[in-house]
């Protein structure tokens, strides 16, 4: 039996019993999260586009790949899609997939699921959600690569896409 807690947007806090494969019978509270999609934006020249996006629960800017919660009646890919144009007005023609990560596993059912975009053309002013600060800028990959060494890029998702998509040879 599962209760919800509290509901914000579409995510939820869901407090159910579980049986652990020990036999032991426990509550747990769990995240529920319908999913996002994280996208990693490869121009002509080879360099990346990231987003300078404000985190009000951090208190902080943060260096990131544009990303966004999966909608209802969305696919994985459709949320890429929208996602890169919402955040950084840029259009990708190829989107490829690079599987999927579980983020915080201990105590949310987050999926994010990755992609490579590439043949990338400027198509409008980004158009944020009401509580997204987002300011969008291009790095080479060996700036990225210097400012997650150095600490100035910390942000999981940008860092496990920038891995799957350099470990499958895209970058």
């Amino acid at each position: 039996m599962s209760k919800t807690i509290h509901t914000w947007k579409r995510i939820s806090l869901v407090e159910e019993q579980v049986t652990l494969p020990t036999g032991q019978s426990i509550t747990h509270t769990t995240i529920s999260h319908p999913g996002a999609a994280v996208i990693l934006p490869i121009d002509e020249q080879g360099d990346i586009v990231l987003i300078n996006q404000f985190r009000p629960s951090l208190n902080k800017w943060l260096l990131e790949l544009p990303a966004g919660t999966i909608e209802q009646q969305e696919t994985p890919l459709q949320c890429a899609q929208r996602e890169l144009i919402e955040e950084t007005g840029v259009h990708a023609d190829t989107f490829v997939p690079l599987g999927q990560v579980t983020p915080l596993a201990g105590f949310c059912d987050e999926i994010q699921y990755l992609y490579v975009a590439k043949s990338l053309s400027l198509v409008e002013t980004h158009q944020c959600d009401e509580d997204e600060v987002i300011e969008v800028v291009t790095l080479s990959l060996k700036k990225l690569e210097e400012m997650i060494i150095e600490g100035t890029i910390t942000d999981a998702k940008t860092i496990a896409c920038l891995s799957k998509a350099k470990l499958c040879g895209y970058l």
